[in-house]
């Protein structure tokens, strides 16, 4: 087999891998929520456990698990990955109790910082950098059309069965990609790395040092990160309240369970594509106007209506206007995140911005693990609209950093 077939045929695995883990992961997540709520019988701080529970695997094993990409094989840590995944989906949808549902988030969570880097530099190794940025804008392209595909195929077994069906199918789903992947997988470029171990603690304690030795000469930067962990802050109390919310709120159980599956199921489509042609329209729009000002202009309304939308779904009486409000938040964020992205990176001068953006992900990290419990103690002992209130007001500081005076953007 020649050179060139070989990079075609691990492309077109890259992408079947692509568009099979985000339809298997929305079959799941289409009704989990719900799952947990309605079957499980989780409270509101128990549903922010669960999400505190998958980000502090993800950010624990990130490190460890990357030595068996970068020291043994990226092929075996994706096909590791997969597995732990399904495990991990199959177990929470078998054993609905607060226990074992946090076991799952662990056995996922570790499966995905398997595949984590793992998948992009094996395809990055077969193909080659020149052709890897294409290679991954397709792959964004056909996990949108696996995902809507999949969110269809999830309420309709849920419906037609019950909710436990369509995540047993992920789950189940996912070992046959795995099987798939060890059949058909092939690793010809990899370099193994040694003492890698030691390499990424020793990168992330420089990153750490370096950073704070940052810090004290440009405080600029204390801005930046600032805004890094407020927006983490209050994000996995939303992600994690706003179906208990919509349930407990609008008695969605008393519309039956096809009802509500169909109506969480439909609005998270519709999310889906307006998120699509929106950020499309707003990307072509920034492709002629990247100016600095621009781009902090449209962070700062962004940031706004993101405060006011997730504050007025926390109090909105009618199910109409809630939905209405999650399709603006969701596309709002898929918004924020490049401008923010693009907001540090004209902001820092090419000698701070790989430790800062690195930094920037590690505070977003740490702000969702300390925010969610906060934010999920006060749904459980006020009401989950407080939670959600509270969500709005941890936000709220993001507003306030990106409106500090003009001349405090300049570095040192």
């Amino acid at each position: 087999m020649d050179e060139l077939q070989v990079k075609r045929k691990a492309y077109l695995i890259f992408l079947v891998y692509s568009v099979s883990s985000s339809a298997f992961m929305t079959l799941v997540f289409t009704v989990n929520m719900i799952y947990f709520v309605i079957i499980a019988g989780l409270n509101p701080l128990q549903m922010v456990l669960v999400g505190t529970t998958l980000e502090l695997s993800i950010f624990i094993f990130e490190i460890p698990t990357g030595v068996v990409a970068d020291t043994v094989s990226r092929k075996l840590s994706v096909i590791i990955g997969v597995f732990l995944i399904g495990a991990g989906f199959l177990l929470q949808a078998i054993a609905p109790v607060f226990p074992m549902i946090l076991l799952a988030q662990v056995l996922w969570g570790i499966g995905y910082t398997f595949t984590s880097g793992a998948l992009q530099a094996w395809i990055t190794d077969e193909i080659g950098e020149e052709n890897a940025a294409a290679a991954f804008l397709k792959a964004t392209q056909v996990e949108q059309v696996g995902a809507l595909f999949a969110i269809g195929i999830s309420v309709l077994t849920a419906t037609r069965w019950n909710m436990q069906v369509p995540m047993l199918l992920g789950g189940l789903l996912f070992f046959v990609l795995g099987i798939f992947l060890i059949i058909f997988m092939k690793e010809h470029n990899f370099a193994r790395t040694d003492n890698s171990q030691t390499s990424n603690w020793k990168s992330l304690i420089s990153t750490l040092r370096s950073g704070i030795n940052m810090l004290k000469i440009r405080p600029l930067l204390i801005r930046i990160l600032l805004v890094g962990f407020f927006f983490g802050l209050y994000s996995e109390g939303l992600d994690r309240l706003w179906v208990p919310h919509l349930i407990e709120r609008f008695d969605l159980p008393d519309q039956g369970q096809a009802v509500m599956i169909g109506w969480i199921g439909g609005l998270n489509a519709v999310s889906m594509l307006v998120t699509f042609f929106v950020a499309r329209k707003v990307h072509q729009y920034f492709e002629n106007n990247s100016s600095t000002n621009q781009i902090t202009r449209f962070l700062k309304l962004f940031s706004i209506l993101l405060v006011f939308c997730v504050a007025f779904f926390a109090i909105a009486k009618y199910i109409w206007i809630s939905f209405a409000l999650l399709v603006m938040i969701a596309a709002l964020r898929a918004l924020i995140y490049p401008l923010y992205t693009a907001w540090v990176n004209q902001r820092l001068n090419s000698d701070s911005r790989a430790t800062i953006i690195s930094m920037s992900s590690l505070v977003d990290a740490f702000g969702q693990i300390g925010g969610g419990p906060v934010v999920g103690l006060f749904a459980q002992n006020v009401s989950i609209q407080t939670g959600l209130l509270l969500s709005a007001v941890l936000l709220s500081p993001v507003v306030g950093l990106l409106f500090l005076n003009k001349q405090n953007d300049l570095e040192g």
